[in-house]
């Protein structure tokens, strides 16, 4: 015999939760009232309880949420790599033309030649395509 676990809705838990917290009824009383068992009624109410506290957080402090977190998390990558790349590009404006090409992969998948080019730099892109590129 298999049985199927009752969902009970939101609202429903709030209701009987709210009635654990009033505490005028016994747990086992407000299970056999709600039809639910006395143990899950105080596994509810200690969620509430615990959450509670979340309710009141004032706004002007609340934390970052997680796409907030993302979200600043990525900045900073893109702040980091812009300064590498800056960083990149005047190094490379002294480099010769050997090395120039050298760095150039002519099958890279992701990155097209001009691209590659462009990312040695303005002086780079212009002394690598005239040698050939």
């Amino acid at each position: 015999m298999t049985t199927t676990r009752k969902q009970h809705s939101p609202q429903f838990k709030a209701r009987v939760v709210i009635e654990a917290i009033r505490g005028e009824k016994t747990l086992s009383q407000l299970g056999s009232q709600f039809k639910v068992h006395p143990i899950q009624i105080a596994k509810w109410r200690k969620a509430a309880l615990e959450q509670m506290p979340e309710l009141f957080v004032d706004g002007r402090t609340r934390k970052p949420s997680s796409g907030e977190a993302d979200s600043n998390a990525l900045y900073e990558e893109i702040g980091r790599l812009k300064v590498e790349l800056d960083w990149l590009k005047k190094k490379s404006g002294n480099a010769r033309l050997e090395d120039l090409r050298a760095l150039v992969e002519r099958s890279h998948s992701d990155l097209s030649i001009r691209r590659q080019c462009e990312l040695l730099g303005r002086q780079s892109l212009r002394v690598v395509l005239r040698a050939g590129g």
